[in-house]
């Protein structure tokens, strides 16, 4: 079954996201080069829609699609069996808890054992899905895990566009023309203040290069 799994997500990211990534929308993509070529890494980005996940797959390597995974609440992602079967089956998610079951849990621990593997992570800071174009503000989660991985890349990336060709609680894909503006690779540290500093500056460098309002 994990055979069929493979082959239908490799359908769905390759063949039917890829094409509407590619005819239905409009792409245009700064500093390719700069995604991760290899795991373990960590790619990090505003989140406005669930087209988010999708075209940050579709940029990275096809050979590296085993080893994608985006992070995700588990309490939206696993509410139904078939949601469930779709989020881990097809689109791949890393479901991660959003509320402690014990007060020394770690709900990061899902996100240790996936880079220790060599995965390649997509985290969205912001947590659930914004207004769009809208940022809010970073969750510390990111700088808690850079920190205890510190020679794993992270790879900023803003996303110019998806959260209006489907906003959060739409259904219908709107043709609308996006932009992905990648930056530069940043490294944590033990100082997670410092490392958010840093991570929100080159997301901030991203919006001035794309000449967008700030955020407005």
């Amino acid at each position: 079954m994990k055979f069929v799994h493979r082959v239908l997500r490799y359908l769905f990211y390759r063949v039917i996201v890829r094409l509407v990534v590619l005819i239905v929308l409009g792409l245009n993509v700064r500093h390719r080069e700069r995604l991760p070529a290899k795991g373990p890494a960590i790619v990090v980005a505003n989140h406005n829609s669930h087209l988010d996940t999708m075209v940050l797959i579709t940029l990275l390597p096809a050979r590296l699609l085993d080893r994608i995974r985006p992070v995700a609440a588990a309490d939206y992602f696993l509410a139904t069996p078939r949601r469930a079967w779709w989020a881990q089956n097809i689109v791949g998610i890393l479901p991660i808890k959003r509320q402690r079951d014990q007060p020394d849990e770690d709900l990061l621990a899902p996100c240790y054992e996936a880079l220790e593997k060599g995965h390649v992570l997509i985290f969205f800071p912001e947590g659930s899905r914004g207004e769009p174009e809208k940022l809010t503000a970073f969750k510390g989660g990111i700088a808690k895990l850079a920190a205890r991985f510190p020679t794993v890349p992270v790879t900023p990336v803003l996303l110019h566009g998806l959260g209006k060709a489907l906003p959060k609680g739409e259904r219908l894909l709107v043709p609308f023309f996006c932009d992905v503006f990648v930056g530069e690779t940043l490294y944590g540290s033990e100082d997670r203040d410092d490392f958010m500093q840093r991570l929100e500056a080159h997301m901030a460098t991203l919006s001035r290069e794309g000449r967008f309002p700030l955020w407005s």
